[in-house]
């Protein structure tokens, strides 16, 4: 990876349960490498992907609302986890209270954008794992981000609401002429098994077509099981199907087969160029046997 290439992501979607913190904890696992130093920052008040990490509740202090709310130096809310080059600011509930306190701030949809920047020259790639709201801490997250990716699982509720969730994230980038723009729509939790999978996949396939990555993930067993443990996937279950992911030379795809630029020219939203370094700051593929919970 070059210097010039430090990127914000935001992993959103307004519904819960849908598996935002599991791709984001297990994405930013699978991306860390020594040429590439990735951070989570956790936004969500309930602090899943902090306590995946292994931080215990009572211990989330210096947070990420340490930092958007009071103004604490990032930098110094950092925290090395298990994995090696990938490092974490974690969640709090106080979060919970960020729309309230931010009220009165000027300019409050700019807080976490420069709260961050001290992050850019830190870290190659930057992952937010979201809450499940269009709260002020996600909007103060499209802002920040180059990129959003929006996990969602062929269930109908899902389905029915991802429109609406898109269509939130364009308004909020046309209203504050943030640089975030989609980079794709991912597949979660898509059980073969259930009757709807085919219908409701297909639905969303015809609806967004090529923002649709080609990837799915599927449910598995081990990523149920992992987050008690504490472990990413690679970790507690190097051996299963999941651990592909990091060897798998990855593509975000659209559904027509060509390669969606991921370079930071085109999600700033200068001329899309097909196959303009992908491989330079986000995996070829996403997981394919990785299920979201």
């Amino acid at each position: 990876m070059t210097d010039s290439l430090h990127v914000i992501i935001a992993v959103i979607n307004n519904k819960g349960g849908v598996g935002k913190t599991t791709a984001a904890v297990n994405i930013a696992a699978a991306l860390a490498t020594a040429r590439r130093r990735v951070i989570v920052v956790d936004l969500d008040s309930q602090a899943s992907a902090s306590v995946w990490f292994g931080v215990d509740r009572e211990r989330l202090k210096p947070s990420s609302a340490t930092c958007l709310l009071h103004g604490y130096p990032a930098r110094q809310a950092i925290r090395t986890t298990g994995v090696p080059h990938l490092d974490l600011i974690t969640g709090s509930p106080e979060l919970a209270n960020a729309d309230l306190a931010l009220a009165d701030v000027p300019g409050r949809e700019l807080t976490l954008k420069q709260s961050l920047q001290g992050l850019r020259q830190r870290y190659e790639l930057v992952i937010l794992d979201c809450p499940p709201s269009l709260s002020l801490v996600t909007v103060n997250a499209l802002v920040a981000s180059d990129a959003l990716i929006v996990p969602v699982p062929p269930q109908h509720l899902a389905v029915e609401a991802l429109t609406s969730v898109l269509a939130s994230a364009d308004r909020v980038r046309t209203r504050i002429s943030s640089k975030g723009r989609l980079l794709g729509i991912l597949l979660t939790m898509v059980d073969q098994k259930r009757a709807s999978t085919s219908e409701l996949r297909e639905r969303v396939r015809a609806q967004h077509r090529e923002r649709v990555f080609l990837t799915e993930i599927p449910e598995s067993r081990a990523l149920e099981e992992a987050p008690a443990a504490g472990k990413t996937i690679f970790e507690f279950a190097p051996r299963s199907r999941a651990r592909r992911m990091r060897s798998t030379a990855w593509a975000a795809k659209s559904s027509s087969g060509s390669t969606l630029a991921a370079d930071p020219r085109c999600v700033a939203g200068r001329p899309r160029t097909l196959n303009l370094g992908v491989e330079q700051y986000l995996p070829r593929r996403f997981p394919s046997r990785m299920s979201l919970k």
